[in-house]
Order: C-alpha cells, then sequence, then structure tokens
C-alpha cells in the first residue's frame, strides 16, 4: 500500500479527531466525569462507555495485529521493558491534575471547541511543561530517575499480555484474551437499560473505540514528518500537545503529522457540535483562586501524563486495545489520583478522605 505523505497522514488525524470532538461533546462524555460519577455517585455509566470503547478498540486493533497491518512493538507501549516506577507516579500526578481541572486533556480541547477560553490556558501550560518533560529541562529527570526502574519482559518478548503468556507457551493467548475482554465490557453495556436508551452515549463511545482503530491503521501506512514520533500511534493527547507547541514557536513544518493533526480535529469537532446544538459560548476563569487550580492541574497532567506515558485515552484505550502491561498500572494511578483530587477539591483536605475510610 502506498504510504501516506505528511499531508494526509495530518488530515486522517484531523477527520478522525473531528468525529471524537463531534459525538463525545454531544454525549457530554468525559473521564474525569465517569470517574467522578462512579467514586462519587456510584453512576458506572460512563465508566462503562469507556469500557465499550476499549472493547471495540480492541477488537479492531488486535485484527490489525493478526492481519499483519500492524506491529505493537513499533508503538510507544510495547516495549521491551516496563519502566513500572515512572508510569505509578505519572499517573496518580495526571489523576490528581485531572480532578483540579475538571477534565482531562482531551476533554479541554472539547471545552476549547466550545468556547471555554480556561482551557486554552490549560492546554499552553499543559503542552509546556509536557514538552519540557519529553525533551527540555525535566527530561534527564525522567531518564534519569524515573525510567531508571524498570521491569524487563522475560525473554526479551514483547511488554504486551497476549505477546508475553505466548511467550509462556499458552496457546491461542491473544484471541482468548480479546474474546473474553470484549464480550465482558460490551455485556456491561448491554444490561443496562439506561445505557441502551442512551444513543448519543453509546454513540460517542462506538466513535472512540473505531477512532483508535482508524489511528493504528492510518499510522501503520503513514511516514510522520516529525522523527521521533513512533511510526504507529493512536490517539493520544499529552505529547503532540507539546509537540504542537514547539512546532508552533519553532518548526512550523513539523505541524504535519498525526497526532497533531487531531488536536485541530477534535477542537474543530466539538466548535461544530456547540454551534449545531446552539451552545458555543465564551467562558472565563470566575476568580484567581480558580486559575491558580487550573494551572497546577495543567502542571501536574503535563509532566504527569508524559511519566505515565498516555493520558485517560492513550494509555486508557490505545494502550488497551493492544494489551500493553503497562495500562493496568496507568489507570489505576489514575483512578487514584483523581481520588485524591476529588477529596482535596470536595472535602478540603486528605485528611477528610482518610477519616472517612
Amino acid at each position: 500500500m502506498t504510504p501516506l505523505g505528511p499531508w494526509g497522514a495530518t488530515l486522517a488525524g484531523m477527520l478522525i479527531g473531528a468525529a471524537c470532538g463531534f459525538t463525545v461533546r454531544r454525549a457530554r462524555l468525559c473521564s474525569f466525569g465517569a470517574v467522578e460519577d462512579a467514586w462519587m455517585g456510584g453512576d458506572t455509566r460512563r465508566l462503562r462507555i469507556f469500557g465499550l470503547a476499549l472493547a471495540i478498540a480492541l477488537a479492531g486493533t488486535q485484527s490489525l495485529v493478526g492481519a499483519g497491518l500492524l506491529d505493537p512493538a513499533m508503538s510507544s507501549y510495547v516495549q521491551p521493558a516496563l519502566p513500572w516506577l515512572s508510569i505509578a507516579i505519572g499517573s496518580v500526578l495526571f489523576g490528581l491534575g485531572m480532578a483540579l481541572v475538571g477534565t482531562c486533556g482531551f476533554g479541554s480541547l472539547v471545552r476549547l471547541g466550545a468556547g471555554d477560553l480556561r482551557s486554552l490556558i490549560v492546554m499552553m501550560v499543559f503542552g509546556s511543561v509536557a514538552y519540557a518533560t519529553l525533551r527540555g529541562m525535566l527530561a534527564p529527570v525522567r531518564i534519569e530517575v524515573f525510567e531508571r526502574v524498570y521491569w524487563p519482559i522475560p525473554g526479551g518478548q514483547k511488554s504486551d499480555l497476549a505477546a508475553l503468556l505466548a511467550g509462556f507457551g499458552v496457546p491461542g493467548a491473544r484471541l482468548m484474551l480479546v474474546a473474553v475482554a470484549a464480550c465482558v465490557l460490551i455485556a456491561a453495556v448491554a444490561i443496562d437499560p439506561r445505557l441502551r436508551r442512551s444513543p448519543r452515549l453509546l454513540l460517542a463511545g462506538l466513535t472512540l473505540g473505531l477512532a483508535v482503530v482508524a489511528g493504528w491503521w492510518v499510522t501503520g501506512i503513514a511516514v510522520d514528518s516529525f522523527e521521533t514520533v513512533p511510526r504507529s500511534q493512536s490517539l493520544t493527547f499529552v505529547s503532540p500537545v507539546g509537540r504542537a507547541l514547539y512546532a508552533v514557536l519553532t518548526a512550523p513544518a513539523a505541524l504535519l503529522e498525526f497526532g497533531i493533526g487531531t488536536l485541530a480535529g477534535v477542537t474543530l469537532g466539538s466548535f461544530l457540535s456547540a454551534v449545531y446544538d446552539r451552545e458555543f459560548r465564551w467562558e472565563a476563569f470566575d476568580d484567581d483562586r480558580e486559575m491558580r487550580r487550573h494551572l497546577l492541574g495543567a502542571v501536574l497532567m503535563g509532566g504527569g501524563g508524559v511519566l505515565a506515558g498516555g493520558c485517560t485515552i492513550g494509555q486508557g484505550v490505545s494502550a488497551g486495545s493492544l494489551m500493553a502491561l503497562s495500562w493496568p498500572i496507568a489507570i489505576a494511578g489514575m483512578m487514584l489520583g483523581a481520588r485524591l483530587g476529588i477529596a482535596i477539591l470536595m472535602e478540603g483536605s486528605l485528611r477528610g478522605l482518610f477519616r472517612r475510610g
């Protein structure tokens, strides 16, 4: 198949991102909102929709792997070593920052498209800290301190669960894991009559899952213009934000890549959705206290997201679709960080959390 050039990869990213931005904003689907609903109200509906997205992404992505159209080792999630300490600490920081901002990086782009100027400031700070942690002044700390602690995969296997089980002699591990996981996640949605009557939520979950599959397929045949970006990537909203900010300031040609295209697409899709629903309106910070909270959250999300290797979408759906071993560590850390953030916001301090048990 003829490889896509930089323009083709970027336009594909924009289309995929726009579909996600449009449907997710209309469904009011938010990763932090889903976690908050589950932690504070026992309502797991939005969390199950993310499970639906993961099920679709898992089935589609593993079909690409089985057809030889995608090599998991070409992604940043499946490597010969698992930097578990960096992922654990980074994911907790990301979850805490997500709580302070009220949404994740993906959600901030959705809010920005609907006219929220707070998200513009958040994304600028978020991208700056992310790039500083990725390749700037904070990169030596990341590399020499956090990523020094890692788990080498036995026998040089890839760091995805299916390859690891196959290396231990488990036959048909990949097919079995995909079938079981996808069926369980889809059943969790199908048994809830409230979700069956929520077409917007179902469409958002379906779109997000298919978008992850499309991302892996597109970048598997694309040639990225930014040479340090892994050849195969899908939806993630941490490092592309940093790379976009760097490209705008120093190297505009580097804007032509899939990841940065998805950023523009999500914002555009959200804007079209807000206009279509007649809900577009400009918003800004209410006071300096709210601004300080958002800035601190942006710093924690930017640095923590790079340490964790992705955001709630990048690790939660894209890495999960590859069955990467980083997935459970990152998801547990983000859930914990979000709960700590909620404790700070709702209970006044962490002491309140421990007092309540």
